[in-house]
């Protein structure tokens, strides 16, 4: 049986490492921060953001939502407020296929 690699996970992230996964400036997460109530990053004695995988999770919701979908702020956080859970099964199943994608161009870059 081949060998299967593990996704470490971290426990938290810095406003760094969340802006390259999203390739968005700080001042658009703060913005998030601000705007969603759903985000609720920890912050340091230093006052530094430090967002759980929960939030990163969040972060992809409401991405998916403003970005993709095309829904206004107001609109995402409506949608969020009703439909939450419907809102995070559908943003697992994105992650998935996501996943699934990249093993498949690799797959294929590979042959």
């Amino acid at each position: 049986m081949p060998y299967k690699e593990r996704d470490i996970n971290k426990m938290y992230y810095t406003m760094g490492e969340v802006t390259e996964m999203f390739k968005v400036n700080a001042s658009q997460i703060r913005f998030y921060e601000k705007e969603f109530d759903i985000l609720q990053p920890k912050k340091n004695k230093k006052g530094n953001r430090l967002f759980t995988p929960e939030d990163i999770e969040n972060l992809k919701i409401i991405f998916n939502l403003v970005d993709e979908k095309g829904f206004t702020l107001k609109g995402a956080k409506e949608h969020l407020k009703h439909n939450k859970s419907d809102v995070k099964e559908n943003q697992k199943i994105i992650d998935s296929l996501e996943k699934l994608k990249g093993f498949l161009v690799n797959l294929a870059k590979e042959l």
